[in-house]
């Protein structure tokens, strides 16, 4: 049924019971089923309740036949804050064993490893301190180089905040010494906070819809430090008409939304970062993260997915690659200084530039624009997105039309958009060579020579020469202030085959 083989995290929070199917253990595997209950076993204080019980149970037995039937060959159970801290927790989880799971008991600290490893396998180059806020605990996490350092587990969970008070100076003094004395005060100086947990989630959405974000994409969604106190009164006026207006939020969060906004700002004062980046990936990415190996762990994830959607979806992956080779001469020599990250979203933009083929010719742009701006992308932030999907579009579309992808431009520098669009012209000119077909771009490279640059097109490819491919190869040439040049004849070897 499934290209590779399902493994499956089931997550027993105190609010929730999650149950999440992928595709496969691979650096960045589709989701192919995610079903939440409600269950609030964290709801009251002490133990789990008969009724949350049930209701979990229930849920659990549900998911269970779901393994089944799609063929999952692997599957993870994890319980965190409600259950580890419930006098009758032992007791559900032998219950849960019945149902034929193997359920493992986080510490608060192995909780927040698992968080910091998912934010890792998103973002990899991560430095700074992750929160993740469930029901009944918050998680902090250091991560730095690709490694978890300290962590703490805080009970400031948004089903407990009430308990903090109603006085806002009260409240942030209360949070400031639990934090104090886990030994993170400052921890965040200068640097991001990496924001996990469908509560902060959820008002990252709520600041997309009062900005007008143009991206939909909550992960690595920044916020100035300084934006609680902004929504803490966006939150004071917001009715439930208005929030259920907002797209892809739960009315289950709106009575808890205040609390994690003041939670939030809270933070921010004690551990003082330079900013807020909202990590959708977190405890369950954690774990499947922990399922590859090293040379898996070390794959770039964005380099990775765009690969995988290549493969799925141009007409030749081999050919994509070839055209990240193509465009390195464009960027060497006198070309345009480019920085190694600017190098990586060149080569990403390359692997993405023909998986519009398949549809018709009048819309590949829109369509192309709209799969790469909202794709299951991770690695990226959104002007890195923005610039792929910009790449994709001027390769469909030409590299002078902006009327479908404005908001898109404003996300991005000028230097960036100038770079969308040689790449969109360089594979519109490639691609009229290539037909997307390996073998031919190795063979018709580029180069500077002086003020032209120059396309050489060898026997047996010199007949591929022609009106489209002069004016797209001069259109090319003029965004790089270079005067065109194709050069036909047997001028060079042959890459080999």
């Amino acid at each position: 049924m499934f290209a590779e083989k399902p493994v499956a995290i089931i997550d027993i929070g105190s609010n929730s019971v999650r149950l999440v199917v992928y595709s496969g253990a691979t650096r960045i595997p589709s989701i192919i089923f995610n079903e939440k209950v409600l269950a609030g076993l964290g709801r009251e204080v002490g133990a789990i309740d008969a009724k949350a019980e049930a209701r979990a149970l229930a849920a659990l037995d549900r998911f269970r036949l779901l393994i089944d039937q799609m063929g999952v060959v692997r599957t993870r159970v994890v319980a965190t804050a409600a259950v580890r801290e419930a006098s009758n927790g032992a007791a559900f989880l032998d219950r849960v064993r019945k149902l034929g799971f193997e359920p493992r008991l986080l510490s608060g600290e192995a909780e927040g490893e698992k968080a910091g490893q998912g934010v890792i396998s998103a973002i990899p180059d991560a430095d700074g301190i992750v929160g993740d806020l469930g029901g009944g605990s918050l998680e902090l996490a250091e991560v730095s180089g690709g490694r978890v350092g300290a962590r703490a587990s805080l009970p400031l969970g948004v089903l407990r905040l009430d308990a903090l008070g109603s006085g806002m100076t009260s409240f942030a003094k209360k949070v400031a010494k639990q934090v104090r004395t886990a030994g993170f005060e400052g921890a965040a100086a200068g640097r991001p906070f990496y924001l996990v947990g469908g509560s902060w989630r959820t008002l990252a959405r709520l600041d997309m819809a009062l900005t007008g974000h143009p991206l939909p994409i909550t992960h690595q969604h920044e916020m100035a430090a300084g934006r609680p106190r902004e929504l803490k009164d966006a939150l004071a006026t917001l009715d439930k008409s208005e929030f259920r207006d907002i797209p892809s939020v739960s009315l289950a969060r709106f009575p808890t939304l205040p609390n994690a906004n003041a939670l939030l700002g809270a933070l921010v004062k004690v551990l003082e970062p330079g900013r807020l980046i909202v990590s959708s990936f977190g405890i369950r990415e954690g774990l499947l993260y922990t399922m590859l190996n090293e040379e898996e762990q070390r794959q770039d994830p964005l380099l990775a997915a765009c690969d995988d959607l290549a493969r799925r979806r141009s007409r030749s992956v081999e050919s994509a690659h070839e055209l990240c080779d193509w465009t390195d001469d464009l960027f060497r020599g006198s070309g345009p200084p480019e920085t190694a990250e600017q190098r990586r979203l060149r080569h990403a933009a390359c692997l993405l530039s023909d998986i519009g083929w398949h549809a018709h010719p009048d819309y590949r742009g829109v369509q192309s624009l709209n799969l790469v701006a909202h794709g299951n992308f991770v690695g990226v932030d959104h002007a890195g997105r923005a610039f792929l999907a910009l790449t994709v579009y001027y390769r469909n579309e030409g590299t002078i039309k902006d009327e479908l992808s404005q908001s898109l431009v404003d996300l991005v520098d000028k230097d960036m958009v100038k770079r969308a669009r040689i790449l969109g012209a360089a594979f519109r000119a490639a691609h009229m060579v290539s037909a997307a077909m390996p073998g031919v771009l190795p063979n018709t490279p580029l180069s500077y020579e002086g003020n032209r640059l120059v396309w050489n097109l060898p026997e047996p490819y010199s007949s591929l020469d022609g009106e489209r491919v002069d004016r797209r190869f001069k259109d090319l040439a003029s965004l790089l202030d270079r005067e065109a040049e194709i050069r036909v004849g047997p001028s060079f070897q042959l890459a080999a085959s």
